[in-house]
Order: structure tokens, then sequence, then C-alpha cells
């Protein structure tokens, strides 16, 4: 049984801020119930004096994709690492981190960074980093096509996820004309965010700039046939069936557990491990 895309959606365009030349907000405008576990889609493009400097998170991760450019990353732990198109971060902010992620070599990094959700009883687990090369990411070849696996599976391909909260992480290219049926977890959430070109994808049509949700139940496969040379990301996890409440950095579950994050951070207490 094949699944079904529930709805098509497009980025919502925020233009340049102080740290960016250009924003786009891909996943966020439909709210937390609508696209558990996923919180958050940002699409960004900044090149020096842009950036994000050092700043806090508690109480989720970020899966960081880097489509162009290089990004640099430091940590309150003295970690520190470069990405390069094609790598992904994956960061647990846990019980809490002090970050950056700034552009690297006078290039444009073009980015796109997701927040995903954990559940109550692992929103103050230890903060954790892991960096996933290119390399790193197996592909399996199909007719007039390929699939790079970040996390999940393909076919003979799989890869463990590297977020704490089990997700899949795939980049489906297909040529035009070429059809796939692509395996995915029954109880899993999802989305195509389409980079490039255009597709009907679970029985939906879906271009650039769009994204195409699946839901929960319905088959275990998603159908994906290309209209034009293609490329999307897919994205998939469970959802999680808890209150959010978000402020700036932080995700809890309680407004009582966000005072306390900014108050942990005032007194320099947000990274400790607890």
């Amino acid at each position: 049984m094949q699944k079904q895309v529930s709805r098509v959606t497009r980025v919502v365009p925020r233009g340049p801020t102080s740290q960016v030349q250009k924003k786009q907000l891909v996943v966020g405008a439909e709210g937390y119930a609508a696209t558990s576990p996923f919180l958050f889609l940002s699409e960004d493009w900044f090149a020096a004096p842009g950036g994000f400097e050092e700043h806090p998170h508690r109480g989720m991760q970020t899966v960081t994709f880097v489509l162009e450019g290089a990004l640099e990353h430091r940590d309150h732990t003295g970690a520190h690492g470069i990405l390069r198109a094609g790598d992904v971060q994956w960061m647990t902010a846990g019980h809490g981190v002090l970050h950056s992620e700034m552009p690297h070599g006078g290039t444009q990094a073009h980015t796109l960074q997701l927040w995903l959700n954990l559940p109550a009883r692992m929103k103050m687990i230890p903060a954790r980093y892991r960096d996933q090369r290119l390399a790193d990411a197996p592909v399996r070849t199909v007719p007039n096509g390929s699939i790079r696996v970040y996390a999940g599976k393909a076919g003979e391909v799989s890869q463990a996820h590297g977020s704490d909260w089990p997700m899949w992480l795939l980049e489906i290219r297909l040529r035009p004309g070429a059809q796939l049926l692509q395996e995915v977890p029954q109880d899993h959430r999802g989305f195509v965010y389409v980079l490039e070109g255009e597709a009907v994808i679970g029985g939906a049509r879906a271009a650039d700039g769009q994204v195409a949700w699946f839901e929960p139940g319905g088959g275990d496969a998603l159908a994906i046939a290309a209209a034009a040379e293609f490329r999307g990301l897919l994205f998939s996890g469970p959802p999680i069936d808890e209150p959010v409440v978000a402020y700036g950095p932080f995700v809890m579950n309680t407004p009582q557990e966000i005072q306390q994050a900014f108050l942990d951070y005032q007194a320099g207490r947000l990274v400790a491990q607890g």
C-alpha cells in the first residue's frame, strides 16, 4: 500500500536579516501539531559579516544540511569543524548548548536547518554533535536516479540515524520520466522538500520551492515520478504527541520550563550536564 500526500505547501520568503542575506521558512508556518516531530525548517544564505554568532539552545535537536559553500561551527566544549556542500550536522541540544555557525572561507553559505523536537523524557539529556560527511552517506543507484541515505533506508542501503529521536533523511535525484517507490516507515510523518525540478509525489504534483507532506499510516511506500530533472530531500519521523512551548532558542513542554531555561542561561547553568 502506498502513502498519499496529504497537502502541498510553499516556502515562505522572509527576506534579509541582520544575520543572513536571504531567508525562507520551509516548515513552521502551520503550527507544531500539523508538523510534529518537526518544529521548523529554515533555509538561509549568508556570507561575512553575517552568520549566527554564539547562541544557546535547549530541549531540541538541529539537523543542518549544507547545500552550497562552507559552514564553520564552534561550541562551548571547544569542538570546532567545517561543513561543506553535502555534509550534515546532527546536534542534540538537550540540557543545553552554546554554539556558533558562521560562513567559512569567504564563501556564501547556503544551508537548511531543521529543528527536531525531543519528547519530555529526553529534553534534558546531555548535548552532543556529530558531523556526517558527504562521503559517509551511502548511495543507492536506481534506474535514472540515485538516493543518498543520510539516515534511514533505501532498498539494501541503510544508515543509522544521527539524531536521538529517530528520523530519516534521504536526498533523492531523478531524471525526467524516472519513477521511484521509496519505502517509508508506517508510523512516520514526513515531507519531501523539492529543491529542483518537479514530480508527482504520492499522487500530488510538487515543484521546486514546494513541500509535499504525508501522514502516519496509509502505507509504507511513497511513489515519486519525476516530470523534470528532480532533486528533493525526504525527512520523516514518528510524531511526538506532547505540548510544545517554544520561545526563542528553547523548546520545552511548559511555560515554566522555558522560564527556567532563561534563568539557567543567565546564571551560567544552561550547559551544565544535569
